[in-house]
């Protein structure tokens, strides 16, 4: 008979870890007697990241005491307590590879139902004093699992674990755990998975993901359950092309036309991507990288960038300023995951400023292909003279059937003629797509400034419109994932202390270089040396979360993540440089 052995609880607590400070509440202690579990939690108990644990389908976790002695005997320790990995219930039974999503069980006065198997991050690598063991619980198939609360009720240490059904499809915690984090994904088990209702959204939304890629790509794909993987980049390093054109769009907006020099068609890159290119500000200094979107229809003869004039923008006042007709460049592949999808729902492009270089690309494509659905194109800018693509995107949308478009000026020119060159004053919101027309249902796409894109996206959520018909794309860089830590944000700088004599490492978006360190244990613990943004969860190889573009260069890993990302990607928790590397951070 299963068996309840302990009731653990504990509250969000700061600790230190590596220097800073981390939120957490991985740290359980026993109770006495008989406690009451709620919906969302055990009396006494709170999450500290409930981005990541808590709600109602992680209400309740719990680890098994024969992991426990498997730990103790892999590990050679003997200093574990209960809620030594930050369960809630300890148990006897209920082994991982016995247990099935959908699983139904009486403790006490109270009934749980299996929801997930435990999402790893590198908090219970703190708690264990191990960093190896959030990759550790899923390589051995000892995650532990969640419990939802279907009938509230006490449960006390003692108290007998009463299986009351089985869940469909009989397929058990260890499995969909490894479903999702291991290579080998079988169509046949992510559809069983699929049928399981008991099943959390989210690990549902990743089996989907997975399913939707071609089967034959797996192998090339990486993961898509964990990241969104774009398509490998069609060549590493950096291309040379030639500055065929220059043409002014505003008055602080210029596009660049480059052809590539060696005559070589130009694979077809997707509308909405965007580039990085090398720039020879200084000949004694290595080359400035900046990235810049595509803003042409997708051709194997040339691309076009678009560059806003920024008044201490080293790159634009290069390229603005000072590259002429026939200057040689080195340009990266394109790459990015802010592309068209597919569908029948309305297309709306919603732009600010120089924001509109991405979605001028994607307008292009529709029109190439004479799109049958409705597209808006919606814009803002401060006058006439701060418009760029104006007669562009006018002749764009006469090529489609039932393209629309809605231009707002916040401070509009004397010369500007309303109803001409714009339709309102103002500035682009939600309260204007609601008054214009624009459906909930449609597909958003939105580029500018980051206040811009903030405002729009809440308005957006306000709205009603579902999260995953919502893509935006960022210039600069991505927004940090630092679970559990207070977000600092500081320039980015090279590290503090003598240079390292490894090879350089160039962070694009960021805008700096330096030499890699061997003190370092990896590529993302020099970003953050550096104070570069950047995305993690458990720091060894497993979520996918630090996922990055490798734009040059090659990498190794060391510890071998569970599963590699796709070719042109680089998981920057486990990886350390093998030669000169350019990453999209």
């Amino acid at each position: 008979m299963a068996r309840l052995l302990s009731v653990n609880v504990g509250l969000p607590r700061d600790v230190t870890w590596n220097g800073r400070t981390v939120r957490t509440a991985v740290w359980k202690s026993p109770v006495e007697g008989r406690r009451i579990v709620r919906k969302l939690n055990i009396e006494g108990d709170a999450q500290g990241d409930l981005a990541g644990h808590g709600g109602e389908h992680r209400a309740v976790f719990v680890y098994q005491m024969d992991s426990y002695h498997y730990w103790e005997r892999f590990l050679g320790r003997g200093d574990f307590s209960f809620g030594q990995f930050g369960e809630n219930f300890t148990v006897e039974a209920l082994a991982d590879d016995e247990v099935c999503i959908g699983d139904r069980y009486r403790i006490g006065d109270a009934v749980f139902e299996v929801t997930q198997p435990r999402v790893t991050c590198y908090r219970v690598g703190i708690r264990m004093n191990e960093p190896r063991m959030p990759a550790l619980l899923v390589a051995h198939h000892r995650p532990g699992f969640y419990l939802r609360v279907l009938q509230e009720g006490e449960v006390g240490a003692g108290d007998d674990i009463v299986k009351i059904a089985d869940g469909p499809q009989l397929i058990t915690v260890a499995e969909i755990d490894a479903l999702l984090y291991m290579p080998g994904h079988s169509r046949e088990q992510l559809q069983r998975a699929l049928r399981i209702p008991a099943l959390s959204k989210g690990w549902q939304s990743s089996f989907q993901a997975i399913l939707q890629q071609e089967p034959s790509s797996k192998t090339a794909a990486g993961n898509p359950g964990l990241a969104y993987e774009e398509h490998a980049p069609a060549w590493t390093g950096f291309r040379q092309m030639r500055v065929a054109q220059i043409r002014k769009e505003s008055d602080s907006v210029t596009s660049f036309v480059l052809d590539p020099i060696d005559g070589q068609p130009l694979p077809i890159f997707q509308a909405g991507q965007f580039v990085v290119l090398r720039l020879p500000v200084d000949p004694d200094k290595p080359p400035v990288l900046r990235s810049y979107s595509l803003s042409d229809l997708p051709g194997a003869d040339h691309v076009r960038i678009s560059v806003k004039l920024e008044s201490k923008g080293i790159g634009s006042s290069f390229l603005c300023n000072r590259t002429r007709q026939g200057d040689v460049l080195g340009i990266s592949a394109p790459r990015g995951s802010f592309t068209l999808r597919s569908g029948e729902n309305p297309v709306v492009l919603i732009s600010a400023g120089v924001g509109a270089t991405p979605v001028m690309s994607m307008l292009h494509a529709l029109a190439a292909e004479r799109s049958q659905r409705q597209v808006w194109w919606i814009y803002g800018a401060r006058n006439g003279g701060e418009h760029p693509f104006a007669q562009e995107s006018r002749s764009l949308l006469r090529q489609l059937p039932r393209g629309r478009r809605h231009i707002v000026y916040s401070r509009p020119a004397a010369t500007d003629q309303p109803g001409m060159d714009f339709d309102a004053s103002g500035h682009v919101d939600v309260a204007l797509l609601e008054r214009i027309g624009v459906a909930r249902n449609s597909d958003f796409y939105l580029c500018g400034p980051s206040s811009f894109l903030q405002k729009m996206r809440e308005g957006l959520q306000n709205w009603g419109v579902f999260a995953e018909s919502v893509h935006t794309e960022i210039f600069g860089a991505l927004e940090s994932i630092t679970p559990g830590m207070t977000r600092v944000g500081h320039t980015p700088h090279v590290p503090q202390g003598p240079p390292g004599s490894g090879p350089s490492v160039s962070f694009a978006r960021s805008g700096i270089a330096t030499e890699w360190d061997p003190k370092y244990q990896s590529l993302l613990e020099l970003a953050e040396a550096c104070d570069v943004p950047v995305r993690w969860s458990c720091r060894t190889g497993v979520c996918h979360t630090c996922m990055t573009g490798l734009i040059g260069g090659s990498i190794g890993y060391n510890p071998e993540p569970l599963e590699r990302p796709a070719p042109g990607n680089v998981l920057v928790c486990c990886s350390q440089p093998d030669a000169s590397v350019t990453l999209d951070l």
